[in-house]
């Protein structure tokens, strides 16, 4: 990677430094099934936000009103994250640097505030949908009040700190535990609901309705928010730096085939799940003729009567509890490395996690108090609207750093993968301007 042309670049100090390298690679040839042994977990934690509280919401949403037209947004969505969690890994990989911290080298000062203030706020609307589906999932459980709820989601950040002083290992182990818990829950679901496999063939096909029907593509540019992570770019970048690879041109070419399979398998995974989602609530609800069920609280009450299934419901929620979990983890890790990739500010973990859980906290308790549940499912969509609208300015920096030869070498992607990325950063831009439209003229 070329030096920062800025006279006053900082100095480079490794992504999660309690962390960087900590991970051993097995060394030598013929290790391919132990290397990828390895390198297996930095992709379960990023597809750990592609199916955070509010998938839940964009997907009841769009499934119980279009039935299973809106698969095709969540299949379309999994394939862009998968080319752009690829090159987060390999920025990460090839440069040792993480996105936020190649931001902070080669943008002017104004333009490395402006990013940070917008990932700051999209890590913040993350963090909204984990504390509401939390809040959420610990009613629908144990019947506490959603205000209380909120407030008990600010005492997670023990459990973080706590399993962050096992290591890095233990970290991941626990959030494959709990995607397993959330697979095992739906692939349940799934067999009680009997959906129609031609209906979710069909669905998998996109049709032009989704982009000018208004209504749909509110939910559509919900789902593309909460499948696509903005922070979750930045995220993936830094802790593939935990793997302690060989770094020559041959240990980093390896290392980020490595990386791409991890991420690739673990949003397949994200894809289960998302999709599941979407496709219970069309063959329980849509078929039903209640198109209605758009708050994740109904979808909880109805799935039992209509599936005439008591365990139903339960699974629902200890999966939804088990979701908010795993995405607050994440989102902890995420923050901590834009706030110190862009701004060089190393502050302790539980003062990061804290800030950032209350400013999430206080909207989502406001709004319970006042609208109840109906409240909080909007303000649960309306927070992934604002993470998709926050997904071009991470996702133009990332194309275009991975496409830049004098930064990435020879790493630089190759024609294919760059018309692929420069689409699909194209595509975001213009779904976006397409909701804004539709917003400002009502």
């Amino acid at each position: 990677m070329a030096p920062p042309t800025s006279a006053d670049a900082p100095e480079r100090r490794p992504s999660l430094p309690g962390s960087f390298r900590t991970v051993p690679v097995p060394a030598g040839a013929g290790q391919f099934w132990r290397k990828l042994g390895a390198f297996a977990g930095p992709g379960y934690l990023v597809a750990v936000g592609y199916m955070d509280p509010g998938n839940w919401a964009t997907d009841i949403a769009g499934g119980s009103a279009f039935g299973y037209t809106l698969l095709s947004v969540i299949l379309l969505s999994n394939i862009m994250a998968m080319v752009l969690q690829s090159l987060s890994a390999k920025l990460g990989i090839v440069t040792g640097l993480d996105l936020a911290q190649a931001c902070r080298e080669y943008y002017p000062s104004p333009i490395r505030w402006v990013l940070w203030v917008l990932c700051e706020l999209a890590i913040i609307a993350c963090d909204l949908a984990e504390v509401i589906g939390t809040a959420i999932a610990l009613q629908l459980l144990f019947g506490i009040p959603l205000v209380w709820g909120v407030c008990i989601t600010a005492v997670d950040v023990m459990l973080i700190l706590l399993l962050q002083q096992y290591g890095f290992r233990k970290l991941e182990a626990f959030i494959v535990a709990l995607l397993i818990i959330i697979a095992g829950c739906f692939a349940v679901e799934l067999f009680l609901a009997q959906p129609s496999l031609a209906a979710i063939a069909e669905g998998l096909i996109p049709r032009t309705e989704i982009v000018t029907n208004p209504a749909m593509l509110y939910i559509a540019i919900g789902i593309l928010g909460a499948t696509v992570m903005p922070h979750n770019l930045y995220l993936h970048s830094s802790i593939v730096q935990t793997r302690s690879f060989d770094r020559t041109p041959e240990g980093r070419r390896e290392a980020v085939k490595l990386a791409t399979i991890d991420s690739s398998v673990a949003l397949m995974l994200a894809l289960f799940i998302n999709g599941s989602i979407l496709i219970l609530a069309a063959a329980t609800f849509h078929t039903a003729g209640r198109t209605d069920v758009a708050e994740i609280q109904d979808a909880y009450q109805l799935l039992t009567p209509m599936l005439g299934a008591g365990a139903a419901s339960i699974l629902f929620a200890v999966a939804l509890l088990a979701s908010g979990q795993n995405s607050t983890i994440t989102g902890t890790l995420a923050g901590q490395i834009v706030m110190e990739g862009f701004l060089n500010i190393r502050l302790p973990a539980w003062i990061r996690r804290i800030v950032t859980r209350l400013i999430a906290i206080v909207p989502a308790v406001i709004v319970a108090s006042l609208y109840g549940e109906s409240g909080t499912a909007q303000l649960l969509i309306a927070s992934q609207v604002v993470l998709s609208l926050q997904l071009p300015f991470a996702v133009y920096p990332l194309v275009r750093f991975t496409g830049d030869r004098g930064k990435m070498g020879d790493f630089a992607n190759r024609p294919v993968l760059a018309l692929a990325a420069w689409v699909i950063c194209a595509a975001v831009i213009v779904l976006n301007l397409v909701l804004l439209y539709q917003v400002v003229t009502g």
